[in-house]
């Protein structure tokens, strides 16, 4: 399964709409899921509706709009892997401890908040993946988003895509 991983849109405080290579990766993609700070529900209408499968969560900036349509976290098992997404998991000292604890029934946790691309395992295997923002790159030299496959089990092919 062919998925892609976004988080900290900010649409349209950022940018009036994500980038035309999000929006091809949307349509590649057998599933979205998205980290929060969304900033309005308009895309979220328009992500769920041309996304395959949809999975997502909202962000500290989202208001009622959005928080009453997705949670804090959100969970499921694809693939085989069980997946979690919430928008914040603290500081990055210690975050592969604090998040392994806080999500010890999961494999991979999707995060965003920072804008800051983050590729870590945990001790106990659990996968933090943060794809950056594809429509503000803060400290970061680009904006960014991330791909990867799941497969029987496994997380394969991460891939950080720069914009």
């Amino acid at each position: 399964m062919r998925v892609l991983l976004l988080a900290d849109t900010h649409v349209p405080t950022r940018a009036r709409d994500l980038p035309a290579a999000v929006w091809a990766a949307v349509d590649d993609a057998d599933l979205v899921i998205h980290a929060g700070d969304w900033m309005s529900a308009d895309l979220l209408d328009s992500l769920e509706a041309r996304s395959s499968d949809f999975l997502g969560c909202w962000g500290n900036n989202d208001g009622d709009d959005v928080r009453s349509r997705l949670p804090e976290v959100a969970r499921r098992t694809v693939e085989g892997v069980r997946v979690a997404v919430t928008h914040e998991t603290g500081g990055k000292a210690g975050r592969e401890k604090r998040m392994a604890a806080a999500y010890p029934d999961v494999d991979l946790l999707i995060f965003g908040h920072s804008h800051i691309p983050w590729d870590t395992v945990c001790d106990n295997g659990l996968r933090l993946l943060n794809p950056g923002s594809p429509t503000d790159r803060r400290r970061q030299p680009v904006c960014s988003f991330m791909t990867l496959t799941l497969t029987d089990g496994a997380i394969r092919d991460v891939e950080l895509v720069a914009l």
